[in-house]
Protein backbone atom coordinates (compact mmCIF):
# COMPACT_ATOMS: atom_id res chain seq x y z
CA UNK A 1 0.00 0.00 0.00
CA UNK A 2 2.90 2.59 1.04
CA UNK A 3 4.16 1.81 -2.46
CA UNK A 4 1.05 2.67 -4.35
CA UNK A 5 0.99 6.07 -2.28
CA UNK A 6 4.11 7.08 -2.96
CA UNK A 7 4.01 6.09 -6.96
CA UNK A 8 0.80 8.50 -6.69
CA UNK A 9 2.22 11.12 -4.83
CA UNK A 10 4.90 10.92 -7.09
CA UNK A 11 2.76 11.23 -10.24
CA UNK A 12 0.97 14.28 -8.64
CA UNK A 13 4.57 15.82 -8.06
CA UNK A 14 5.70 15.33 -11.68
CA UNK A 15 2.20 16.31 -13.28
CA UNK A 16 2.43 19.34 -11.17
CA UNK A 17 5.98 20.51 -12.72
CA UNK A 18 5.03 19.36 -16.15
CA UNK A 19 1.55 21.49 -15.64
CA UNK A 20 3.81 23.95 -14.68
CA UNK A 21 6.43 24.13 -17.33
CA UNK A 22 3.37 24.37 -20.01
CA UNK A 23 2.48 27.38 -17.72
CA UNK A 24 6.04 29.15 -17.74
CA UNK A 25 6.05 28.64 -21.76
CA UNK A 26 7.10 25.24 -22.81
CA UNK A 27 5.17 24.27 -25.80
CA UNK A 28 3.13 20.75 -25.61
CA UNK A 29 5.47 18.91 -28.14
CA UNK A 30 8.53 19.74 -25.68
CA UNK A 31 6.71 18.12 -22.43
CA UNK A 32 4.60 15.08 -24.48
CA UNK A 33 7.21 12.64 -24.10
CA UNK A 34 7.37 13.00 -20.41
CA UNK A 35 3.76 12.89 -19.98
CA UNK A 36 3.19 9.55 -22.03
CA UNK A 37 5.64 8.22 -20.15
CA UNK A 38 4.12 9.15 -16.93
CA UNK A 39 0.43 8.86 -17.54
CA UNK A 40 -0.03 5.30 -19.05
CA UNK A 41 -2.12 4.28 -16.01
CA UNK A 42 -3.32 7.54 -14.77
CA UNK A 43 -6.78 7.79 -13.39
CA UNK A 44 -9.25 10.81 -13.86
CA UNK A 45 -9.81 11.06 -10.20
CA UNK A 46 -5.63 12.08 -9.60
CA UNK A 47 -6.49 14.44 -12.42
CA UNK A 48 -8.85 15.65 -10.04
CA UNK A 49 -6.93 15.74 -7.48
CA UNK A 50 -3.90 17.62 -9.01
CA UNK A 51 -6.36 20.04 -10.23
CA UNK A 52 -7.42 20.92 -6.64
CA UNK A 53 -4.31 20.68 -5.01
CA UNK A 54 -2.99 23.52 -7.69
CA UNK A 55 -5.79 25.55 -6.83
CA UNK A 56 -5.50 24.61 -2.73
CA UNK A 57 -1.58 26.03 -3.06
CA UNK A 58 -2.46 29.21 -4.41
CA UNK A 59 -3.21 28.76 -8.25
CA UNK A 60 -6.13 31.12 -9.30
CA UNK A 61 -8.93 29.45 -10.44
CA UNK A 62 -8.92 31.23 -13.91
CA UNK A 63 -4.81 30.07 -14.34
CA UNK A 64 -6.06 26.53 -13.92
CA UNK A 65 -9.11 27.12 -16.88
CA UNK A 66 -6.24 28.52 -19.17
CA UNK A 67 -3.93 25.59 -18.47
CA UNK A 68 -7.23 23.49 -19.33
CA UNK A 69 -7.34 23.05 -22.88
CA UNK A 70 -3.27 22.54 -22.70
CA UNK A 71 -3.26 19.84 -20.59
CA UNK A 72 -6.48 18.35 -22.07
CA UNK A 73 -4.33 18.21 -25.47
CA UNK A 74 -1.06 16.36 -23.81
CA UNK A 75 -3.94 13.82 -22.25
CA UNK A 76 -5.54 12.85 -25.36
CA UNK A 77 -5.24 9.26 -26.62
CA UNK A 78 -4.44 8.32 -22.99
CA UNK A 79 -7.49 9.11 -20.22
CA UNK A 80 -9.81 8.26 -22.81
CA UNK A 81 -9.41 4.50 -22.36
CA UNK A 82 -9.38 4.56 -18.69
CA UNK A 83 -12.44 3.92 -16.85
CA UNK A 84 -14.87 4.31 -19.39
CA UNK A 85 -18.35 4.85 -18.20
CA UNK A 86 -19.85 2.45 -20.85
CA UNK A 87 -22.33 0.96 -19.03
CA UNK A 88 -24.21 4.31 -18.28
CA UNK A 89 -23.52 5.77 -21.47
CA UNK A 90 -25.49 3.19 -23.07
CA UNK A 91 -27.97 3.13 -21.12
CA UNK A 92 -31.21 5.34 -22.72
CA UNK A 93 -32.18 7.75 -20.38
CA UNK A 94 -29.22 7.76 -18.11
CA UNK A 95 -28.13 11.52 -17.73
CA UNK A 96 -24.46 10.27 -18.88
CA UNK A 97 -26.25 8.56 -21.96
CA UNK A 98 -28.07 11.87 -22.82
CA UNK A 99 -25.13 14.08 -22.03
CA UNK A 100 -22.90 11.65 -24.59
CA UNK A 101 -25.99 11.69 -27.45
CA UNK A 102 -26.03 15.82 -27.13
CA UNK A 103 -22.44 15.53 -27.54
CA UNK A 104 -22.40 13.75 -30.37
CA UNK A 105 -25.23 15.50 -32.20
CA UNK A 106 -23.02 19.07 -31.76
CA UNK A 107 -20.06 17.54 -33.19
CA UNK A 108 -22.24 16.40 -36.02
CA UNK A 109 -23.67 19.50 -36.59
CA UNK A 110 -20.27 21.82 -36.57
CA UNK A 111 -19.39 19.20 -38.90
CA UNK A 112 -21.73 18.98 -41.40
CA UNK A 113 -23.26 22.53 -41.21
CA UNK A 114 -21.48 25.06 -39.03
CA UNK A 115 -18.19 24.21 -40.92
CA UNK A 116 -18.95 24.19 -44.45
CA UNK A 117 -20.78 27.22 -44.07
CA UNK A 118 -17.79 29.06 -42.68
CA UNK A 119 -15.78 27.86 -45.39
CA UNK A 120 -17.76 29.45 -47.67
CA UNK A 121 -17.89 32.43 -45.81
CA UNK A 122 -14.39 33.03 -45.70
CA UNK A 123 -14.56 33.03 -50.03
CA UNK A 124 -17.93 34.80 -50.04
CA UNK A 125 -19.53 36.50 -46.95
CA UNK A 126 -22.95 36.74 -48.97
CA UNK A 127 -26.01 37.64 -47.03
CA UNK A 128 -27.63 34.31 -47.67
CA UNK A 129 -24.29 32.79 -45.83
CA UNK A 130 -24.12 35.02 -43.29
CA UNK A 131 -27.93 34.27 -42.38
CA UNK A 132 -26.99 30.35 -42.60
CA UNK A 133 -24.20 30.81 -40.13
CA UNK A 134 -26.73 33.07 -37.92
CA UNK A 135 -28.81 30.01 -37.56
CA UNK A 136 -26.15 27.63 -36.85
CA UNK A 137 -25.17 30.12 -34.08
CA UNK A 138 -28.72 30.10 -32.56
CA UNK A 139 -29.23 26.60 -32.64
CA UNK A 140 -25.14 25.85 -31.35
CA UNK A 141 -26.95 28.56 -27.94
CA UNK A 142 -28.79 25.43 -26.87
CA UNK A 143 -25.32 24.08 -25.40
CA UNK A 144 -26.42 26.60 -22.61
CA UNK A 145 -29.14 23.84 -21.70
CA UNK A 146 -26.26 21.25 -21.51
CA UNK A 147 -23.97 23.12 -19.31
CA UNK A 148 -26.67 24.48 -17.30
CA UNK A 149 -27.77 21.02 -16.42
CA UNK A 150 -23.94 20.18 -16.17
CA UNK A 151 -23.64 23.62 -13.46
CA UNK A 152 -26.45 22.85 -11.70
CA UNK A 153 -27.50 19.18 -11.13
CA UNK A 154 -23.89 17.09 -11.99
CA UNK A 155 -21.72 19.50 -10.07
CA UNK A 156 -23.35 19.95 -6.60
CA UNK A 157 -23.25 16.03 -6.50
CA UNK A 158 -19.84 16.41 -7.05
CA UNK A 159 -18.74 18.88 -5.01
CA UNK A 160 -20.96 16.93 -2.16
CA UNK A 161 -17.76 14.81 -2.68
CA UNK A 162 -15.10 16.92 -1.97
CA UNK A 163 -14.63 17.22 -6.00
CA UNK A 164 -14.24 20.95 -6.61
CA UNK A 165 -11.95 21.94 -9.19
CA UNK A 166 -12.75 20.53 -12.15
CA UNK A 167 -16.35 21.76 -12.09
CA UNK A 168 -15.10 25.41 -11.30
CA UNK A 169 -12.52 25.11 -14.31
CA UNK A 170 -15.12 23.57 -16.85
CA UNK A 171 -17.78 25.91 -15.35
CA UNK A 172 -15.51 29.02 -16.43
CA UNK A 173 -14.63 27.32 -19.70
CA UNK A 174 -18.75 27.33 -20.02
CA UNK A 175 -19.14 30.54 -19.63
CA UNK A 176 -16.18 31.77 -22.09
CA UNK A 177 -17.91 29.54 -24.52
CA UNK A 178 -21.39 30.79 -23.63
CA UNK A 179 -19.58 34.26 -24.22
CA UNK A 180 -18.14 33.69 -27.71
CA UNK A 181 -21.10 32.11 -29.12
CA UNK A 182 -23.64 35.70 -27.80
CA UNK A 183 -20.62 37.37 -29.34
CA UNK A 184 -20.43 36.03 -32.62
CA UNK A 185 -24.01 36.24 -33.29
CA UNK A 186 -24.25 39.65 -32.20
CA UNK A 187 -21.21 40.42 -34.74
CA UNK A 188 -23.15 38.13 -37.65
CA UNK A 189 -25.88 40.53 -37.35
CA UNK A 190 -23.72 43.62 -37.68
CA UNK A 191 -21.54 42.62 -40.39
CA UNK A 192 -18.12 42.73 -39.08
CA UNK A 193 -15.34 42.35 -40.77
CA UNK A 194 -14.72 38.79 -42.32
CA UNK A 195 -11.53 37.71 -41.58
CA UNK A 196 -11.23 38.97 -37.67
CA UNK A 197 -14.72 36.97 -37.29
CA UNK A 198 -13.74 33.64 -39.31
CA UNK A 199 -10.53 33.38 -36.93
CA UNK A 200 -13.01 33.96 -33.72
CA UNK A 201 -15.66 31.28 -35.10
CA UNK A 202 -12.61 28.80 -35.41
CA UNK A 203 -11.61 29.03 -32.12
CA UNK A 204 -15.24 29.09 -30.33
CA UNK A 205 -15.58 25.77 -32.34
CA UNK A 206 -12.15 24.09 -31.67
CA UNK A 207 -12.80 25.38 -27.89
CA UNK A 208 -16.82 23.72 -27.95
CA UNK A 209 -15.31 20.32 -29.37
CA UNK A 210 -12.39 20.26 -25.96
CA UNK A 211 -15.17 20.60 -23.78
CA UNK A 212 -17.06 17.42 -25.62
CA UNK A 213 -13.24 15.61 -25.24
CA UNK A 214 -12.78 16.94 -20.91
CA UNK A 215 -16.63 15.37 -20.67
CA UNK A 216 -15.97 12.39 -22.28
CA UNK A 217 -12.57 11.76 -21.25
CA UNK A 218 -12.29 13.41 -17.51
CA UNK A 219 -16.34 14.43 -16.28
CA UNK A 220 -18.47 11.62 -17.06
CA UNK A 221 -15.86 8.59 -15.62
CA UNK A 222 -15.51 10.82 -12.54
CA UNK A 223 -19.26 11.01 -12.22
CA UNK A 224 -19.64 7.06 -12.90
CA UNK A 225 -17.09 6.41 -10.70
CA UNK A 226 -18.71 8.48 -7.70
CA UNK A 227 -22.31 9.15 -7.99
CA UNK A 228 -24.98 6.59 -6.27
CA UNK A 229 -27.88 5.35 -8.15
CA UNK A 230 -30.42 7.79 -6.55
CA UNK A 231 -28.37 10.89 -7.09
CA UNK A 232 -28.11 9.92 -10.93
CA UNK A 233 -32.17 9.65 -10.41
CA UNK A 234 -32.39 13.24 -9.13
CA UNK A 235 -30.27 14.04 -12.13
CA UNK A 236 -32.62 12.67 -14.57
CA UNK A 237 -35.78 13.63 -12.59
CA UNK A 238 -34.84 17.39 -13.06
CA UNK A 239 -32.88 17.59 -16.47
CA UNK A 240 -36.43 18.05 -18.24
CA UNK A 241 -37.11 21.65 -15.94
CA UNK A 242 -33.82 22.85 -17.69
CA UNK A 243 -34.25 21.25 -21.02
CA UNK A 244 -31.53 19.12 -23.58
CA UNK A 245 -29.55 20.51 -26.40
CA UNK A 246 -30.23 19.58 -30.60
CA UNK A 247 -31.27 16.09 -28.81
CA UNK A 248 -32.76 14.41 -26.28
CA UNK A 249 -33.03 11.34 -23.97
CA UNK A 250 -32.99 8.22 -26.04
CA UNK A 251 -35.68 6.70 -23.88
CA UNK A 252 -36.79 6.66 -20.27
CA UNK A 253 -34.28 5.14 -17.83
CA UNK A 254 -35.81 2.09 -16.57
CA UNK A 255 -34.56 0.81 -13.12
CA UNK A 256 -35.00 -3.32 -12.63
CA UNK A 257 -36.43 -4.19 -9.50
CA UNK A 258 -37.45 -7.03 -7.32
CA UNK A 259 -41.33 -6.77 -7.20
CA UNK A 260 -42.13 -5.60 -3.01
CA UNK A 261 -45.66 -4.84 -3.79
CA UNK A 262 -47.15 -8.38 -3.84
CA UNK A 263 -44.50 -9.26 -1.05
CA UNK A 264 -46.50 -6.24 1.10
CA UNK A 265 -49.68 -7.38 0.14
CA UNK A 266 -49.25 -10.81 1.33
CA UNK A 267 -48.07 -9.44 4.44
CA UNK A 268 -50.55 -6.99 5.75
CA UNK A 269 -53.03 -10.27 4.15
CA UNK A 270 -51.53 -12.04 6.84
CA UNK A 271 -51.22 -9.89 9.83
CA UNK A 272 -54.13 -7.82 9.65
CA UNK A 273 -52.60 -4.50 9.77
CA UNK A 274 -50.53 -5.41 12.70
CA UNK A 275 -47.27 -7.33 13.86
CA UNK A 276 -46.57 -9.23 16.37
CA UNK A 277 -43.41 -9.21 18.66
CA UNK A 278 -42.37 -11.48 21.53
CA UNK A 279 -43.35 -8.41 23.58
CA UNK A 280 -46.07 -6.79 22.27
CA UNK A 281 -48.05 -5.91 19.03
CA UNK A 282 -48.07 -2.83 17.34
CA UNK A 283 -50.14 -1.81 14.13
CA UNK A 284 -48.74 -0.63 10.83
CA UNK A 285 -49.37 2.93 11.84
CA UNK A 286 -47.66 2.46 15.06
CA UNK A 287 -44.79 0.27 13.58
CA UNK A 288 -44.26 3.23 11.08
CA UNK A 289 -43.77 6.49 12.82
CA UNK A 290 -41.78 4.83 15.40
CA UNK A 291 -39.07 3.70 13.38
CA UNK A 292 -39.48 7.70 11.54
CA UNK A 293 -39.41 8.77 15.12
CA UNK A 294 -35.90 7.10 15.88
CA UNK A 295 -32.88 9.95 15.49
CA UNK A 296 -30.97 7.59 13.14
CA UNK A 297 -31.90 6.30 9.59
CA UNK A 298 -31.85 3.05 9.22
CA UNK A 299 -31.63 1.47 5.90
CA UNK A 300 -32.36 -2.66 6.00
CA UNK A 301 -31.18 -5.40 2.75
CA UNK A 302 -31.77 -8.79 3.01
CA UNK A 303 -30.29 -11.50 2.37
CA UNK A 304 -30.24 -11.74 -1.39
CA UNK A 305 -28.58 -8.16 -0.88
CA UNK A 306 -31.99 -6.53 -1.87
CA UNK A 307 -33.16 -3.09 -0.34
CA UNK A 308 -36.16 -3.64 1.13
CA UNK A 309 -37.02 -0.68 3.70
CA UNK A 310 -35.60 2.80 4.78
CA UNK A 311 -36.91 5.14 7.33
CA UNK A 312 -37.83 8.77 6.97
CA UNK A 313 -36.80 10.30 10.09
CA UNK A 314 -36.87 14.26 9.61
CA UNK A 315 -33.46 15.13 9.59
CA UNK A 316 -32.04 12.03 6.80
CA UNK A 317 -28.47 12.65 6.39
CA UNK A 318 -28.07 10.97 3.44
CA UNK A 319 -30.73 11.01 0.49
CA UNK A 320 -33.11 7.84 0.12
CA UNK A 321 -35.74 7.67 -2.75
CA UNK A 322 -38.30 5.08 -2.93
CA UNK A 323 -36.62 4.35 -6.49
CA UNK A 324 -33.94 2.38 -4.10
CA UNK A 325 -36.47 -0.04 -2.70
CA UNK A 326 -36.30 -3.44 -4.79
CA UNK A 327 -32.94 -2.56 -5.87
CA UNK A 328 -29.68 -4.63 -5.53
CA UNK A 329 -27.65 -2.71 -2.70
CA UNK A 330 -24.37 -2.78 -4.54
CA UNK A 331 -26.18 -0.50 -7.75
CA UNK A 332 -26.78 2.08 -4.21
CA UNK A 333 -23.05 2.88 -3.84
CA UNK A 334 -20.63 4.66 -6.12
CA UNK A 335 -18.56 2.26 -8.30
CA UNK A 336 -15.43 3.07 -6.91
CA UNK A 337 -16.74 2.00 -3.24
CA UNK A 338 -18.61 -1.15 -4.19
CA UNK A 339 -15.72 -3.96 -3.62
CA UNK A 340 -15.68 -2.86 -0.06
CA UNK A 341 -19.65 -3.35 0.08
CA UNK A 342 -18.93 -6.86 -1.30
CA UNK A 343 -15.89 -7.36 1.16
CA UNK A 344 -18.31 -6.54 4.17
CA UNK A 345 -21.30 -8.10 3.51
CA UNK A 346 -19.03 -11.58 2.87
CA UNK A 347 -17.62 -11.06 6.11
CA UNK A 348 -21.33 -10.68 7.49
CA UNK A 349 -23.03 -13.46 5.70
CA UNK A 350 -20.03 -15.69 6.67
CA UNK A 351 -20.33 -15.01 10.33
CA UNK A 352 -16.45 -13.69 10.42
CA UNK A 353 -18.17 -10.05 11.53
CA UNK A 354 -21.12 -8.92 13.17
CA UNK A 355 -20.61 -5.37 12.89
CA UNK A 356 -18.71 -2.53 10.81
CA UNK A 357 -18.44 1.30 11.89
CA UNK A 358 -17.51 4.45 9.76
CA UNK A 359 -17.65 7.90 10.56
CA UNK A 360 -16.90 10.80 8.29
CA UNK A 361 -16.98 14.70 8.58
CA UNK A 362 -19.87 16.04 6.38
CA UNK A 363 -20.04 20.17 6.37
CA UNK A 364 -20.89 21.01 10.12
CA UNK A 365 -22.51 17.55 11.10
CA UNK A 366 -20.29 14.20 12.41
CA UNK A 367 -21.48 11.21 11.03
CA UNK A 368 -21.32 7.84 12.40
CA UNK A 369 -22.63 4.99 10.05
CA UNK A 370 -23.01 1.35 11.24
CA UNK A 371 -23.75 -1.92 9.99
CA UNK A 372 -25.05 -4.81 11.47
CA UNK A 373 -25.50 -8.45 10.39
CA UNK A 374 -29.47 -9.28 10.77
CA UNK A 375 -29.76 -13.24 11.89
CA UNK A 376 -33.01 -15.14 13.01
CA UNK A 377 -33.21 -16.95 16.23
CA UNK A 378 -31.18 -20.11 14.52
CA UNK A 379 -28.10 -17.42 13.57
CA UNK A 380 -28.34 -17.63 10.15
CA UNK A 381 -27.85 -14.17 8.20
CA UNK A 382 -30.87 -12.36 6.81
CA UNK A 383 -30.03 -9.01 5.97
CA UNK A 384 -28.16 -6.18 7.03
CA UNK A 385 -29.14 -2.90 8.63
CA UNK A 386 -27.15 0.27 8.46
CA UNK A 387 -27.69 3.05 11.18
CA UNK A 388 -27.15 6.36 10.46
CA UNK A 389 -26.56 9.03 13.18
CA UNK A 390 -25.33 13.02 13.28
CA UNK A 391 -23.32 12.35 16.72
CA UNK A 392 -21.98 15.80 17.19
CA UNK A 393 -24.83 17.25 19.30
CA UNK A 394 -24.18 14.31 21.21
CA UNK A 395 -20.15 14.58 21.78
CA UNK A 396 -21.13 18.61 22.49
CA UNK A 397 -23.14 17.27 25.46
CA UNK A 398 -21.38 18.15 28.90
CA UNK A 399 -22.47 18.50 32.48
CA UNK A 400 -25.70 16.72 33.69
CA UNK A 401 -29.28 17.45 33.22
CA UNK A 402 -31.30 15.35 35.61
CA UNK A 403 -34.58 16.93 35.85
CA UNK A 404 -36.86 18.75 32.75
CA UNK A 405 -36.35 22.19 33.37
CA UNK A 406 -38.96 24.56 33.28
Amino acid sequence: MSGEINNREYRQKVLKELIMELHNGKSVEEVRERFQELIKDISTFEISQLEQKLIREGMAVEEVQRLCDVHAAVFKGSIEEIHSPKSFIETPGHPLNTFTLENEAVEKYIEESVEPHLNEYGKDASEGIINKLLEDFNLLWDLDRHYSRKENLLFPFLEKYGITAPPKVMWGVDDEIRGQLKDIRGKLIKRENKETLSLQISETLKKIKEMIFKEKSILFPMAAETLMEDEWIAIERESDDIGYCITGPSGKWILERVNLEKKEEQLEDNHKGYVKFGTGLLSFKELNAILNMLPVDITFIDGDDIVKYFSQSKERIFPRTKAVLGRNVQNCHPPASVHIVNKMLEDFKSGEKDSEDFWIKMGGAYVYIRYFAVRDEKGSYIGTMEVTQNIKPIQEISGEKRLLEV
